[in-house]
C-alpha cells in the first residue's frame, strides 16, 4: 500500500507513471502515463471482454427442435404463443 495525495506520482519501473489527478468522496481519479504499446485497460472491462469472446466462441444449439420442443412445453410460453396465435410450423423438405 502506498498513500498518495492529489498531484503525487507513482513510478512503476521507468516507463509507467500514475498521476493521482483528484481525491474525492467515493472517488479517485487517476492518471496513467504509458508507452503507447502498453495497454491500459480498467480490470472490469478485461473481465466483460473475456465474457463475450468466451460467449461467441460457444457451440450454437445443435438441435433447435429440441430446443423448440421444450420451450412449447414452457407452459408460460404456450399460453404466450397460443394467445398470439402463433403455432409452430415445420420446415418444407427440399428436394
Amino acid at each position: 500500500m502506498m498513500s498518495r495525495r492529489a498531484g503525487e506520482t507513482i513510478l512503476i519501473g521507468d516507463r509507467i507513471e500514475i498521476v493521482i489527478a483528484h481525491i474525492g468522496r467515493s472517488r479517485v481519479k487517476v492518471g496513467i502515463r504509458a508507452p503507447r504499446d502498453t495497454p491500459v485497460i480498467a480490470r472490469e472491462l478485461k473481465l466483460v471482454r473475456e465474457e463475450n469472446r468466451a460467449a461467441a466462441g460457444a457451440r450454437p444449439v445443435a438441435d433447435w427442435g429440441r430446443l423448440l420442443a421444450r420451450l412449447e412445453s414452457s407452459p408460460q410460453v404456450s399460453a404466450t404463443l397460443s394467445d398470439k396465435g402463433i403455432a409452430r410450423q415445420e420446415a418444407a423438405p427440399e428436394n
